[in-house]
């Protein structure tokens, strides 16, 4: 006589992503997410989307800050960072890939970030901002390199991990444009 089966315990499914997808208009506009976090198109750009989505995000700061205040654009890079948090999460998951290049929204709200807390500059100072804040978060030295291997997968912490490498080349930027100003 053969032992009764063992009952079964409740097993987490987990599923596994979907194999890797590639961004489309399509995929774009098939969840808020996705235009959210492919930066309202600037991520399909076929060069450079993380640099293309920095621009959308120069140009976009430049229409907003001149309907909101420096309060209402602070709770707004807050807001964002939440929203996108989630954003990163489904567009990541949805493509199958962990940190995908057309997902920008993390250049989005970093650069808002800076030119939030370094304004008012003229635009030799934002051109300054873009340039050093795209070598930080493109070549990743030192503790962007360390901010971008902490936090891995799929999920919020993915997702995390995608917002948070950007926000560390945004303090570095921050970092050298307070030693220029004051030195």
């Amino acid at each position: 006589m053969s032992p009764a089966p063992l009952p079964m315990v409740a097993q987490v499914q987990q599923t596994p992503p979907p194999s890797a997808r590639r961004a489309t208009a399509r995929f774009l506009l098939a969840h808020p997410a996705h235009f959210i976090a492919l930066g309202f198109g600037s991520g399909l750009s076929p060069w450079a989307p993380g640099t293309v989505g920095t621009l959308w995000a120069w140009v976009a700061w430049l229409v907003l800050q001149r309907w909101f205040n420096l309060a209402e654009l602070g709770l707004l890079i807050a807001g964002g960072t939440l929203v996108g948090w989630w954003a990163c999460a489904v567009a990541a998951r949805n493509l199958g890939v962990a940190d995908p290049g057309c997902i920008v929204w993390d250049e989005v709200l970093a650069f808002w970030l800076i030119l939030w807390l370094a304004m008012p500059m003229g635009l030799l100072g934002q051109a300054v901002a873009f340039a050093l804040f795209r070598y930080f978060d493109a070549a990743k030295p030192g503790p962007v390199k360390w901010a971008d291997a902490q936090f891995k997968g799929f999920g919020a912490r993915g997702a995390f991990g995608i917002l948070f490498d950007d926000f560390v080349a945004a303090f570095c930027t921050l970092l050298v444009i307070a030693l220029w100003r004051f030195a």
